[in-house]
Order: structure tokens, then sequence, then C-alpha cells
């Protein structure tokens, strides 16, 4: 079977996707658009909108893809109901009736939104010290969800599958597991799936994106990376490529990088159906852009689900002003310097203030002066409050030193944002129970 990645993101590029259900061959195509604050603010649309709370890119996705991928016999997976794929799925039977594509079944998995469950006990965090009573104003709590439910949605028909939270690398490996007919308990073959599903969950960084490096690694046709593909043998080893004639490279050191992206341990990589271990992992060159992969194991799946939980961590306010011409950055740090004053005088109620000089320090906080001095620095001081309110007169103060500063400060500019923080935790799996919704359009 052949199963293609049509994006990493949510706002990931449209074309790359289109063309893989053209000229890709496909039996499958997936969509990966849910990051980790992704789901929390599709929380919070949701609550301000019950029919809202998916992907706001879900439908144009659809209206671009659909009949392609109906002609070619492609079936879609996607994770792009993020707080609704209920509503998802409406939409998208909708629109399919509306695009004169009657009979399209869309299957909606819902059960990853474990908010009662965790307001009905307290579970200690995994990232840091404490528990999940320690997260004042918590909006959204999403187990991932593994494979099984995708590979019985595809099992009973669904054309479109259109998930909430499950592990990326479980998106790809759903539909393996009902082309192939595997057993979710053969974890051998289900973590070899896993690496299958890793390599393949970011799209376009397998084929170039986030690997070309000026002249260090240069990639063609960035412009139009092409996404890629992986053509999967019952076995659960594979072959990886790309359309042939689109943008980007896939090579050896693509997918090693790729392999490794967010890993911890690539012993024992958590995962919902499996402990995927890709440590026995190898590549092979057959060809221009088509590399084999082999190896990985897995060990039976672990008994608890993680939990991404979102909540509301106060506001962060900030304010911007460039200095150029000679003595910029001295100008700049002395109107940090100036802010941050202000601050105290004022009593502002700020915490965690910070001044950097963009293109300076503001990444590396410990990069020394530059040799040369830049002809031209942006200030940025950013602080965090509880209330807009107070994270508001970060940027009042920054605007301020237009006559209040250095000489020559232009293109002030002033923010506050909400900030969603995340958090994550470990429920036992048995309380987790997934349902498969049909619609047909």
């Amino acid at each position: 079977m052949r199963i293609g990645a049509g994006a990493g993101f949510a706002g990931d590029r449209i074309e790359p996707a289109l063309e893989l259900v053209e000229r890709g061959g496909l039996d499958y195509l997936v969509f990966e658009c849910l990051a980790e604050r992704t789901i929390a603010a599709a929380q919070l649309q949701r609550q301000r909108d019950p029919a809202a709370g998916f992907d706001p890119l879900l439908l144009e996705r659809m209206r671009r893809v659909l009949p392609a991928a109906r002609a070619h016999g492609v079936r879609i997976v996607t994770n792009a109901g993020a707080a609704n794929p209920a509503g998802a799925a409406h939409a998208v039977a909708a629109l399919a009736r509306a695009m004169g594509m009657a009979g399209l079944r869309i299957a909606a998995i819902t059960g990853d939104d474990v908010l009662g469950l965790l307001r009905q006990a307290d579970y200690p965090l995994v990232d840091r010290a404490g528990t999940t009573a320690d997260l004042s104003r918590i909006v959204s709590a999403n187990a991932y969800l593994g494979a099984g439910p995708i590979a019985a949605a595809l099992a009973q028909g669904a054309e479109v599958v259109i998930t909430g939270r499950v592990g990326d690398p479980a998106l790809f490996v759903g539909p393996m597991v009902h082309a192939f007919g595997w057993s979710l308990d053969d974890a051998p073959r289900i973590g070899r799936a896993t690496v299958i599903g890793h390599l393949l969950e970011c799209a376009g960084q397998l084929t170039g994106g986030y690997f070309a490096d000026d002249d260090r690694k240069q990639v063609a046709g960035l412009a139009r990376l092409g996404f890629p593909f992986a053509d999967v043998a019952p076995d659960a080893s594979a072959e990886l490529g790309k359309v042939a004639g689109s943008g980007g490279a896939l090579t050896i050191a693509s997918c090693k990088e790729q392999l490794l992206y967010e890993i911890l341990d690539p012993g024992a990589y958590p995962q919902a159906d499996v402990v995927a271990d890709f440590r026995s992992v190898r590549f092979t060159a057959r060809g221009p852009d088509r590399i084999a992969v082999t190896g990985g194991d897995g060990r039976p799946r672990p008994d608890t689900l993680k939990v991404s939980i979102g909540y509301d961590d106060g506001f962060i306010g900030e304010g911007q002003i460039s200095y150029a011409g000679p003595g910029a950055v001295g100008r700049a740090r002395l109107a940090g310097t100036i802010v941050e004053q202000r601050l105290a005088i004022i009593g502002a109620p700020v915490t965690d203030v910070r001044s950097e000089l963009i293109g300076v320090d503001s990444v590396d906080r410990r990069a020394r002066a530059p040799a040369v001095e830049p002809a031209e620095v942006r200030l940025r001081v950013v602080g965090r409050s509880d209330s807009a309110e107070a994270a508001a007169l970060i940027g009042r103060e920054v605007e301020a030193l237009y006559t209040n500063g250095p000489f020559g400060g232009g293109g002030a500019v002033a923010a506050v944002r909400p900030v969603l923080a995340v958090a994550s935790t470990l429920i036992p799996a048995v309380q987790v129970r997934p349902a498969i919704t049909l619609v047909e359009a």
C-alpha cells in the first residue's frame, strides 16, 4: 500500500498534497495538523461557537483535494478535527454534498477529550514537578489515542477519517493495520510501522524542509517542495519516495534527521499502541529520491496514555522599537534599561521582564557582542502578567521612548496576547473509550 503525507502542521501548504493525490498513485493521504497548543486554542473556539473547534483550513483542504481523491480512490485520514471531530465530519459532509459528491462516508473519532476524567482525580505531571491540581484555569485535556479506531473506521467504509488528538504516527499506522490486517498486539510489526509513521508525519521535513542549510546542505526547489510517500510492505518495511519532478530532496541524511526529530530515547518511544525502538533502523538508497527503510522494533503498549493539558497562564505584553545608524546597539540597550526601570517605578505587576536585541541576542542569550556593530537593531521588551491591562503597560512604555528615550527610535509596536500553556500527564488507558461516528454526505 502507498501512503502519503499531505501536511505536517495546521498551516502547511496544500499544493503538495494535491500533487500527491493527482500524480502519486496513493492509496491513503494523511493530513497531520495538530501541534501541542493547537487543540487548546480550538477548545476555546468551540466554547465561543459549538460548531467551531476544528482546523480552519480543513474545508479548504477538502475542497481542493476531495475531487481528485475520490476520482483516484484515495482515502484521507486527518487529525484536523482538533476539538470537534464530529462537527468537522458534518462540515465535510455538507461540503461534499455541495460539490456533488453524495454518498461520501466520513468517520469522526472521538473520546480523546478527557477533561472530565482529569477533574475527578489528581495526576502527577510528567514534564515538571507538581500535579494536575496545581494547574489553574485548565481549558482542555486530550489523550493521545492510537491507531485502532482509525483502522476500525476504515474497515467500516470511511473514505475520510477525522480525529482529534491521536499520536502522530498513529495517523499512518491505522491505514497500515487496516490494509494488511495486522494485530495491534504484534508489537514488533507495529513498532516498525511507527518508524514509517514518524518519518512521514512532518511531511516536507523528510524531503528537505527544515533540513536545508545554506551551502552546507543545499536543497533544490524548496519553493515547490514535494511531500513524501511510503510504499509499505506487509512486513512493515517500506520504500520512501516523492513525486517525480517535485522540489526538495529525499536522502539518507534527511531521513536520519527526521528519524531523531523530537525523540528523547531512540530505544523507547512510547505511543498508545507500542513502545517503539528505532535503534535498528537502516536506510538504503534505491535511486534518486528513493530510500528503503528496514528495521525497527517494538515492545507491548504502555498501560497509560499521555494527556496534553492546555491551561490559561495569563498574558504576555511586549513592545518593539528600532534604532539605526552609529551607536544603534548602545542606544537600544539604553532604551531597554529605561523601560525596565519605568516598569519598576510605576509598580507594574509584571514578571519575567526581559529586553533583547533582535538579531543580536534574542535567540541565544549567551551571544557575544558582534565584532562589527550592526547598522540597525530592533529592541524587544517582553514580560508576563495575570492581567491584560498590566501586560499592556510594557508596550506603552516602549512607545513612550519616542520622546522620552534615546534619539532615533522608530517603528514602535505594542501587543498583548493570552498565554495558552501546555503540561502533560499520564492516565490509565482503560479509562479512555474512543468512539466512531459515521456521517454520509
